[in-house]
C-alpha cells in the first residue's frame, strides 16, 4: 500500500481543487486514529477523512459513514473551538514529503481573523494530526501527544513550538535533471530500486521498481528516460489512479504503472481510489481491536463446551455398556452358591452365551455376595438414566457450540456499530455482566440491519449479528418475500425486499449470504432460500436460530468485488 510522497501531492493537488473555498461545517473523531471534517464546497458537502492508523494512515474524501462516540474526544472539542466555521485558504503539500497542510482562517473568541494550521503526517506508526498557529507556529493540539522522553528532535505537546520531521537528506524528484539522477546512482552496486527509494523523497520502493521496469534494464540512457518520463508525469499531472488486484495481493497508484500485476480496476479521481481501497479494511481493524475481550470471551466459551461434550460422549459410551452390568448382575445372583466374603472374583457359566461359555466377574471383597450383585444392578440403573439424560445434555451442548460459533462469525463481519448489539446479546444471555449504567442513558435505538442494492435495483437487507437477524426476519419482513441463509453452518439471515425476485437479485442475494457466513472463503457455498412465512423461530430459543422449510438451494461462491459494488453509503 504504497502511500508515497507522489500519491501525497496527488491527493493534496485534488483536495485543494475540490476545498478551497469551503467552509467547515462539522467535526467528528469516530476513534483515537480517525478524524472527519465535514466541508461545504461547490455547493455540496464533502466529508474529509484524516487517518493515523499504524497501517492505514491516509487523508481523502470518503463515502463511508462512521460511528461516533457519545463524547467527544478532547482533541476533537479543541478542533470544533478553533474551527468551527473556518474558511478553507488552501490545501498544500510540504515538498514531497507525505505532509498535508490544510490553511484555515476562522475568528478567535475575540473576533478577529486568525489562520490556523490543520497538519496531517502520513508516516506509519508515528503518524499525528496536529492543530497550529500559523502566525506563532506553536503547538495548539494534536491527535497524539508526544513528550520529550519519547522523542528528542521534537516534542508535540500544545504550547510547545512546531518542528518539521527531521530532514531525510534526499533529493526532489521535481527539482532535479536526469543527469543528476543518474549520479545518485551506483549500477556497480546493483539493487536499483532500493537505491531510488533511498535518494529521492516521494519515491516509494513501489514506484522505484516502476522506474527499473521502464528502463527494461538498459543503460544509463533508459534509465533516464524512465525518470524524465515519470518526472512529467507528475509535473504534469497525468495521473492514473487505479486498484491492481492479483489473487495474492492489492496495491493501488495513482500514475500508470509500466507492468501492472494483477487486474486493473480504474478510478474517477485519487480519493475514490483511496476511499475503495481501504474501504473496510481499517474497520476490520477497529473492530478487532474494540471486539477483542469480546472474541476471547466467547472462543473461551466455545473451548469449554467442546471439552464438556468430550467428556459427555465419553460417557455416553460408557452407558452404552449398561446392559453387561445387568448381565453380571444377574449371572452373580444365580451363582450366590460360588462366592464366599472376600472373593475378588467369580468364574460363572454364562447362561446368555449360546456356547455356554465361562465368564470371569470381578467382585469387591469388602462386599457380601449379594451386595455385590446389587451393585451391579444400581450401575446398570445409573447408566441406563444417565445415558437418558446425557443424550438430552449432548444436544444442548451442541446448540450451545453452534450459538457461539455464531457469535464468532458474527464478529468477524461486524462493523463497530454492530458491536454493542452483541455485546447487549451476550448481557441479556447471562454470559457476562452488565456494564455499571448512567443515570441519563440514551433510549436504545432498533436494530438496523445492513442495505444493498441488487444489480436491478432490488433493495437487500442482511443483519450482521442475532439481535438484527431476529429483527430483519419477525419485524421487517414481509410474509411473501425471500429469506437467505447460507446452509447449515452460522450465517446472516439475507432478505430480497420482492415477491419474486429476479434470477439476477437472488443470485447476488445468495451471495451476500454467503460472503457473511462461516463460509466467506469457500467456493461453491449452499445457500437456502424459502418464503418468510415457512421461516419459524422456535420458543424459547437462542437470538438468531430459527427452523425453515419448503426451501430450494443455490450454490454461489463469494465474492467481495461484487458485494462492495452492492452495498449502500449509509446504513438503514
Amino acid at each position: 500500500m504504497p502511500f508515497d510522497g507522489i500519491v501525497t501531492k496527488a491527493a493534496a493537488e485534488e483536495l485543494h481543487s475540490l476545498l478551497t473555498g469551503g467552509r467547515i461545517n462539522k467535526i467528528y473523531q469516530p476513534s483515537a486514529t480517525e478524524l472527519v471534517l465535514t466541508i461545504r464546497s461547490q455547493g455540496r458537502n464533502h466529508d474529509l477523512l484524516m487517518s493515523i492508523h499504524p497501517n492505514y494512515a491516509r487523508i481523502h474524501i470518503t463515502a463511508e459513514k462512521y460511528t461516533n462516540p457519545q463524547e467527544p474526544p478532547m482533541f476533537c472539542m479543541v478542533l470544533r473551538k478553533h474551527l468551527t466555521g473556518a474558511g478553507v485558504l488552501q490545501v498544500r503539500q510540504h515538498g514531497m514529503e507525505r505532509m498535508i497542510v490544510l490553511e484555515l482562517q476562522a475568528r478567535n473568541e475575540i473576533g478577529d481573523l486568525s489562520t490556523k494550521e490543520l497538519i496531517i503526517e502520513l508516516m506509519g506508526k508515528h503518524s499525528n494530526i496536529l492543530l497550529v498557529d500559523q502566525e506563532k507556529q506553536n503547538i495548539i493540539d494534536s491527535i497524539k501527544h508526544v513528550s520529550s522522553a519519547h522523542n528528542r528532535y521534537r516534542t508535540i505537546l500544545p504550547g510547545h513550538d512546531y518542528i518539521l520531521p527531521p530532514e531525510q537528506d534526499k533529493a526532489d524528484p521535481l527539482e532535479i535533471d536526469e543527469d543528476t539522477f543518474i549520479r545518485l546512482l551506483d549500477f556497480n552496486e546493483g539493487r536499483l530500486e532500493k537505491q531510488i527509494a533511498r535518494s529521492l523523497t516521494g519515491f516509494s520502493s513501489f514506484i522505484a521498481a516502476d522506474l527499473v521496469k521502464r528502463a527494461h534494464l538498459g543503460a544509463q540512457d533508459a534509465y533516464k528516460a524512465a525518470f524524465d518520463e515519470i518526472q512529467k508525469q507528475i509535473k504534469d499531472r497525468q495521473y492514473d489512479p487505479a486498484i491492481y488486484r492479483s489473487d495474492s495481493k492489492e496495491d493501488f497508484y495513482v500514475l500508470p504503472l509500466a507492468d501492472p500485476i494483477g487486474e486493473k480496476e480504474a478510478c474517477t479521481g485519487i480519493s475514490a481510489m483511496l476511499d475503495a481501497f481501504f474501504r473496510g479494511k481499517a474497520e476490520r481493524d477497529r473492530v478487532r481491536q474494540q471486539a477483542k475481550d469480546l472474541y476471547r470471551f466467547i472462543k473461551n466459551e466455545k473451548e469449554k463446551n467442546e471439552r464438556k461434550l468430550i467428556k459427555q460422549e465419553k460417557t455416553v459410551k460408557r452407558a452404552e455398556n449398561a446392559d453387561s452390568y445387568q448381565r453380571q448382575g444377574e449371572l452373580l445372583t444365580a451363582h450366590l452358591h460360588l462366592v464366599k466374603q472376600g472373593d475378588q472374583s467369580v468364574t460363572v457359566t454364562d447362561y446368555y452365551d449360546p456356547d455356554q461359555n465361562q465368564l470371569k466377574i470381578l467382585l469387591d471383597p469388602l462386599k457380601s455376595p449379594s451386595e455385590n450383585a446389587q451393585s451391579f444392578f444400581k450401575t446398570y440403573q445409573k447408566l441406563k438414566t444417565s445415558k437418558q439424560v446425557l443424550v438430552a445434555e449432548m444436544e444442548k451442548t451442541k446448540a450451545e457450540i453452534s450459538y457461539l460459533e455464531s457469535l464468532l462469525q458474527q464478529i468477524d463481519s461486524a462493523r463497530v456499530a454492530d458491536l454493542e448489539e452483541i455485546r447487549e446479546e451476550l448481557q441479556s444471555g447471562g454470559y457476562i455482566k452488565r456494564r455499571a449504567q448512567h443515570k441519563h442513558k440514551n433510549k436504545p435505538s432498533k436494530p438496523q440491519p445492513e442495505q444493498f442494492t441488487a444489480t436491478d435495483g432490488t433493495m437487500i437487507y442482511v443483519g450482521k449479528n442475532n439481535t438484527q437477524n431476529d429483527y430483519l426476519t419477525n419485524r421487517i419482513a414481509r410474509r411473501d418475500e425471500i429469506w437467505l441463509h447460507a446452509k447449515d453452518i452460522p450465517g446472516s439471515h439475507v432478505i430480497i425486499r420482492a415477491e419474486e425476485p429476479s434470477a439476477d437479485a437472488l443470485k447476488e442475494a445468495a451471495l451476500l449470504a454467503a460472503y457473511y457466513s462461516k463460509s466467506r472463503e469457500s467456493s461453491s457455498v449452499p445457500v437456502d432460500y424459502t418464503k418468510v412465512r415457512h421461516v419459524k423461530k422456535p420458543s424459547g430459543a437462542k437470538p438468531g436460530f430459527v427452523t425453515y422449510d419448503n426451501q430450494k438451494t443455490l450454490y454461489v461462491t463469494p465474492d467481495e468485488r461484487i458485494i462492495q459494488k452492492m452495498k449502500q453509503p449509509g446504513r438503514t
